[in-house]
């Protein structure tokens, strides 16, 4: 665990990047073998605003990335934050809480505002409003919508006074968990409701992607599922009664535009429908 920490307390930019590029790369195969839908669309076309967000994504987080470094250097210097207050305990112990206590305020906190509040809610509407959901989806968000997740996981390094290397390992295993959570893959049945009760596994993440309520309003995990079932936002959906997308917004032209994307968080307010499955 100690050679990990000291993995990625310096890890490189290109293995930041061979993380990202790789995942994507893996499971865009995987979704050739095994696809859950087996939905005749273009790929690459469908990729194109996908990775156009990808990019802007790295363009928001990068400039700001300091900023992390600063507030974790302080919090560690200051003995501040949860995982600093604990009793001591094993240094495994000590990185599985602070990635844990990252993903619920940094993923699954950041979520559920986004969820709730309207306006922020018309920012994440870029990332639902995809009607083919596969491993590109993972990264689609609209840049405002970059600086609120980015706003949370600052606040989380702060509370949880996480050291640089937790920040990099939660960061990485983020990338790849979204990327495999969103991937069109079929696993076996028994096998993701196993995985489901550690991480948030593929038919449970595709139900937050249903188009209606309340379904859109659940399992709002990135890595851990432990949260959704916690606060009791955890729901299923058999994946074959899955529509992807949102009821208030259907025009899938638009949805696959950048630039209709890009203007999406300034359209007016529409209320979802409910009840529907």
């Amino acid at each position: 665990m100690e050679q990990l920490m000291n993995y990625f307390e310096t890890i490189p930019p290109l293995h930041r990047t061979l993380i990202l590029v790789g995942g994507i790369t893996f499971f865009w195969i995987l979704e050739g073998i095994v696809p859950l839908f087996s939905v005749k669309y273009k790929k690459w076309r469908h990729a194109v605003p996908n990775f156009f967000f990808t990019l802007t994504t790295i363009l928001v987080n990068f400039p700001l990335a300091f900023l992390l470094l600063k507030t974790s250097d302080w919090a560690v210097q200051n003995d501040f934050g949860i995982i600093n207050w604990l009793p001591e305990m094993p240094l495994w112990l000590y990185v599985v809480l602070g990635v844990m206590l990252l993903d619920l305020i940094g993923a699954y906190a950041a979520h559920w505002v986004e969820h709730k509040v309207k306006p922020f809610w018309m920012i994440h509407l870029v990332h639902h409003t995809d009607h083919n959901v596969d491993t590109t989806t993972a990264n689609r968000h609209h840049p405002l919508e970059s600086l609120i997740r980015y706003f949370f996981t600052l606040l989380g390094v702060f509370l949880v006074g996480a050291p640089i290397g937790i920040i990099m390992l939660y960061q990485s295993l983020s990338v790849v968990l979204s990327q495999f959570n969103h991937a069109n893959i079929r696993l076996p049945r028994k096998v993701d409701d196993a995985l489901s009760w550690v991480i948030v596994s593929p038919d449970m993440h595709k139900v937050h992607h249903h188009y209606v309520l309340p379904y859109t309003d659940s399992n709002y995990g990135n890595i851990f599922s432990i949260w959704d079932r916690l606060f009791g936002t955890y729901m299923k959906l058999d994946p074959e009664k899955i529509v992807y997308g949102v009821d208030t917004f259907p025009d899938e032209k638009e949805n696959g535009s950048i630039l209709g994307l890009l203007k999406q968080p300034f359209h007016k307010y529409r209320k979802p429908t409910t009840g529907q499955s």
